[in-house]
């Protein structure tokens, strides 16, 4: 099979960090300028349609031909604007990501940042004049005299620095060929290129947007503000109250305490400490004048397609450590929940859609919640189609009991599936079926459940809101060691993979595990294999005092060293199972004629014809035993619904 790397510049007027690549190459102005490629090792070529150059004959008929690969770093992005630009859609299946691929490898995700790691030599690295010369062709430009008052620059304005920019573009295709040629020898498994080439079908499906809903919320939210803004100034004579520091020596003046934090969690205890209605006022005013989540809205907006869907929602193998899916552009992995009932969520959808925001005054307590609550509502299937929504129901706690061979949890996923009332029975000796749903001992189990499965002690359950749930310093500790004695087999566990990376590491020898898991190294790479086959990867690993350490994406998005131990590990494992039950999963509906349009975290939601299908035929579906793994006990849960919500 012959391979074709693609690399592409493009101008639009679109923002495509805030938009996505499909909303961005739907814009009445974009255009690709320049489109440099190569044949397998063949020399790179560029042809410069922004000077009216065509497409060679023998690429545009490659762009369609299964026997060619084509090749391309965040092939999403040269894929989407290739179709937009011939009209015509691509076959996903002819495509590849060397992003997706390092990745896998447990690489960063820029192709600069990849080509360091990997020793690119100069003359392979991309350009660093990159970034100032995409500004300058790539973006609007703002109207200026010296410019003659245009808002866009064309190669005539700068030859001498078009010329460059093609050279960059022809550049970053021997990058992306120098990378894949550093680490073809780890090839990706057949099943993960299949997935991402599903990812990319879902993505490119989308999901519906409510515009009006969308379009009132924001109008309704802005009104609201202002509002809430000119209460906040009349009552406390701030110019500016929801600065912190003026509102914070407002508060001290009017009640007369010290106010060290006006955080979320020491909102109540000012409240208290104050003791003065005007202060409680204030803050209440600030709360809402503080939601931000309605800015999804706006993302919304920013995303939409001209048939009304948004697309590019997640990202495959976003998460480098696990694999699993990161959100994108409205990031609906944090969207707030919906607390009120269904028949109230009706009304307050109505209303937003009428931009009565005076109904919604009368109605509900505060309108920047009400409109919180509804971002989720403004995910619509389109006419005659409804959603069916299906989650795993304790997929992680289901995984790690699996894993590490947890009978007594094992046996309560298969029966009652009511962990924390089991666990705090379990930690504390008590009856079985003797915690019930109102016992203060089942928020204990709770927040042991939440906060100690990957080796978490008392910070662990402090962070999780084990004192704002009411229990007290002194109880945590034991808590700790009652839930690490009713579960020796997690604990056991995290120090069994312990054990194995290091003596990996140490000896360069494989160390099997448990469900034909084990470590092994491949070249500078620790490879750990989970029940499916697919192997996490960690990068130059080595022991320093005993104390693993790998390089890897920092929190800060920056590359470094990680550290890390049994525990943080299992944690990944774990993750990395569930990520893969819900790959499996995917694939089976979508076998079965389940059109998926996005999914959160462990839930799936299919958009199909109304009155079709049956909530029980998906549910049935992700319960379904998966071949490698025997006697995990999966169970999901589900609803239909006619707009997107949290059941």
């Amino acid at each position: 099979m012959r391979e074709l790397s693609i690399d592409i510049e493009t101008y639009s007027s679109v923002d495509l960090a805030k938009s996505g690549v499909y909303a961005y190459a739907e814009s009445p102005d974009f255009q690709i300028l320049l489109l440099a490629y190569a044949w397998d090792n063949e020399p790179v070529q560029i042809v410069d349609l922004a000077q009216g150059e065509e497409l060679p004959q023998k690429l545009c008929n490659a762009l369609f031909d299964e026997s060619v690969k084509k090749l391309a770093f965040n092939a999403t992005f040269e894929r989407v604007c290739i179709q937009s630009m011939l009209g015509v859609k691509l076959p996903i299946e002819q495509w590849r990501c060397t992003a997706v691929h390092a990745k896998i490898l447990g690489l960063p995700n820029s192709l600069e940042a990849v080509g360091a790691v990997v020793g690119l030599s100069a003359e392979e690295q991309k350009l660093k004049t990159g970034k100032a010369l995409i500004r300058y062709f790539c973006v609007p430009c703002k109207p200026t005299k010296s410019n003659c008052g245009r808002t866009r620059n064309l190669p005539a304005h700068d030859l001498e620095r078009w010329e460059l920019f093609k050279e960059y573009c022809c550049q970053d295709v021997e990058a992306e060929r120098a990378i894949r040629r550093k680490i073809e020898r780890f090839a990706i498994p057949q099943k993960e290129i299949e997935l991402y080439h599903l990812d990319q079908m879902i993505n490119d499906r989308g999901v519906g947007v409510d515009l009006v809903l969308a379009e009132n919320a924001i109008e309704i939210d802005e009104k609201e503000k202002a509002r809430l803004l000119k209460a906040a100034q009349d009552l406390t004579g701030l110019e500016n109250p929801k600065s912190t520091t003026q509102l914070k020596g407002w508060i001290e003046k009017t009640a007369g305490i010290e106010v060290e934090s006006l955080n979320k969690k020491n909102i109540e205890t000012v409240k208290t400490d104050a003791d003065n209605s005007a202060v409680t006022d204030m803050l209440d005013i600030r709360k809402g004048l503080s939601k931000t989540s309605t800015e999804k809205y706006a993302a919304m907006l920013r995303t939409v397609c001209k048939d009304g869907r948004i697309r590019g929602l997640t990202q495959f193998y976003g998460a480098g450590r696990t694999g699993r899916w990161a959100g994108r552009l409205v990031q609906l992995q944090n969207l707030p929940q919906n607390k009120m009932p269904d028949k109230s969520l009706d009304i307050a959808r109505e209303f937003v859609k009428l931009g009565d925001s005076q109904a919604l005054e009368l109605l509900f307590d505060s309108i920047p919640d009400t409109l919180s609550q509804l971002i989720r509502t403004a995910l619509v299937p389109a006419q005659g189609k409804e959603f069916l929504v299906a989650d795993f129901s304790a997929i992680e706690a289901r995984v790690l009991a699996w894993l590490a061979g947890e009978e007594w949890r094992l046996k309560v996923f298969r029966t009652h599936g009511k962990i924390y009332e089991a666990s705090a029975e379990k930690m504390f000796h008590l009856p079985e079926g003797s915690v019930g749903k109102g016992d203060p001992m089942r928020q204990k189990g709770k927040i042991a459940e939440l906060a100690l499965g990957y080796g978490g002690s008392v910070g662990a359950m402090t962070a999780m809101g084990a004192l704002d749930m009411g229990l007290k310093e002194e109880e945590l500790k034991p808590i700790v060691n009652s839930w690490r004695a009713a579960n020796e087999a997690i604990t056991q566990f995290w120090w069994d993979v312990d054990r194995a990376v290091k003596t990996t590491i140490r000896t360069k020898r494989p160390a099997p595990l448990q469900y034909g898991m084990g470590c092994r190294m491949e070249g500078c790479l620790l490879k750990l294999r989970l029940p499916s086959g697919r192997e996490l990867s960690y990068v130059k690993p080595r022991l320093v005092n005993d104390q693993i350490e790998y390089e890897g994406t920092l929190a800060s998005g920056g590359w470094g060293k990680i550290i890390t131990y049994g525990p943080k590990l299992v944690e990944n494992i774990t993750q990395a199972v569930a990520r893969d039950c819900l790959a499996e999963t995917m694939v089976r509906l979508e076998q079965k004629g389940f059109a998926i349009v996005f999914h959160v975290h462990d839930e799936v939601i299919c958009e199909m014809e109304a009155g079709k299908h049956s909530v029980e035929e998906v549910c049935n579906s992700m319960a379904m035993p998966i071949e490698w793994a025997k006697g995990l006990p999966l169970k999901a849960e589900g609803y239909r619904c006619n707009y997107y919500k949290k059941a």
